[in-house]
């Protein structure tokens, strides 16, 4: 199998891109964003590309692949409604589209985050931004679209957010973390087990579309 990975150089990103790396089953990993993670793997090939919204100058570059794992997001802390839409949905929605164009044999897993609504009409401007990109990404001539929505996420093997206060409230519950995984999986997973999901989708598919933080331990454990 042949991936794209978007998001590469995030927390979530760096954790797919480990996982993608170890399977066997995967012989080729694209990964395209504004910066790379400047590793060198026989498996590997990175693109940077600073303007994301338009992949017209790396067209070429996209087609035959098997499946992309889309990993890019974004903090709603600050930000506006439109602000925080412009790069979760807007430019989520482009990539993909650009994408099925060149692959529309291809499979999309889409991380989006525990609690989004797929009504588009709740009170929480997060959660109603990231069900519309999700039901945005549905409408899409993919062979098929997941959306994986994970909540609480221990960082494993190394992997540090790249959001200041995000890395540091990781530092505190360090200790913890594992124990809360342990205590409430339906509630906290970690970049392996996460990565390992998103890889099970990407390769075998899935029964539903949308995958709840509670169903994530069990396909994870199922993909090691």
């Amino acid at each position: 199998m042949k991936l794209i990975l978007f998001g590469a150089t995030g927390m979530i990103g760096q954790g797919a891109l480990r996982e993608a790396l170890r399977d066997p089953e995967v012989e080729a990993v694209l990964a395209i964003g504004r910066s790379i993670t400047g590793q060198h793997h026989p498996k590997l090939r990175e693109i940077r590309h600073p303007d994301l919204q338009d992949l017209s100058a790396i067209a070429a570059e996209l087609s035959g692949y098997d499946a992309c794992l889309f990993c890019l997001g974004i903090t709603s802390v600050g930000l506006s409604e439109a602000q925080y839409a412009h790069v979760t949905h807007d430019l989520t929605l482009s990539i993909a589209r650009t994408l099925a164009q060149h692959n529309p044999g291809m499979s999309f897993v889409y991380v989006s985050a525990a609690g989004s609504d797929a009504s588009e009409r709740g009170r929480v401007m997060w959660a109603r931004v990231r069900g519309r990109t999700e039901n945005a990404l549905f409408r899409l001539p993919f062979r098929r679209v997941y959306a994986v929505r994970p909540a609480g996420i221990r960082p494993r093997d190394g992997i540090r957010s790249r959001t200041g206060y995000v890395d540091a409230l990781y530092r505190v519950l360090g200790p913890a973390l594992p124990l809360l995984q342990r205590a409430l999986p339906a509630y906290v997973t970690d970049t392996r087990e996460l990565s390992r999901a998103m890889l099970r989708l990407a390769k075998s598919g899935g029964m539903v579309r949308v995958i709840e933080a509670r169903n994530i331990p069990g396909l994870g454990r199922e993909g090691s």
